[in-house]
């Protein structure tokens, strides 16, 4: 899935300040309308994946929140964002170069960061349409492994099932009764 950067996002809702801004998180389900921006946050990121590779970025992630009671009378319009977004920037200069994360969640919704996939305009209103984040295996994406084990084993590999020795637990043959020994 192609990520959006910050300086996109922050693009795409320049050029529509006077729509209002809805984000939709799952099928047919939006944030309430009466949502806050409670905070903007950077997060530079820095990490070794399991094939010992270190890796850098950066994300921008805006969170999202809905009062306990709705303010059915109060939507948000995206000049409202730009003013909070010029807010941060103005003590926080954020890297137009980030990955930006949407971070939302509600007493239906387990809290989560999710990339907005698309800006849809429609009427007076510009939704954004969040997707899940995902774990991902950065060694296996760049066609490799993810290293070995001391014993020299893929760690991404999938694991074989042990071999199993079968060992003989019968008494030794002259003790055994046999078919038609006449032992039983």
């Amino acid at each position: 899935m192609e990520t959006l950067t910050w300086g996109d996002f922050k693009t795409q809702l320049q050029a529509n300040p006077e729509l209002h801004l809805q984000f939709r998180y799952d099928e047919d389900k939006f944030v309430d309308t009466s949502f806050h921006i409670t905070e903007i946050k950077l997060a530079p990121i820095t990490s070794v994946d399991c094939g010992g590779v270190m890796n850098k970025w950066t994300e921008v992630i805006m969170q999202l929140w809905e009062p306990g009671e709705k303010q059915t009378d109060r939507s948000m319009k995206v000049s409202k964002a730009l003013s909070i977004i010029d807010v941060v920037e103005k003590m926080l200069p954020l890297d137009l170069d980030a990955t930006v994360k949407i971070e939302f969640g509600n007493s239906q919704f387990d809290t989560r960061q999710m990339f907005p996939a698309e800006l849809v305009t429609e009427g007076d209103t510009l939704t954004v349409n969040l997707s899940p984040d995902f774990v991902q295996c950065k060694a296996l994406s760049r066609g490799g492994t993810c290293g070995t084990t001391d014993k020299g084993e893929e760690c991404c590999e999938p694991a074989e099932k042990p071999k199993v020795q079968l060992v003989n637990l019968a008494a030794p043959a002259a003790a055994c009764c046999t078919p038609g020994g006449g032992c039983c």
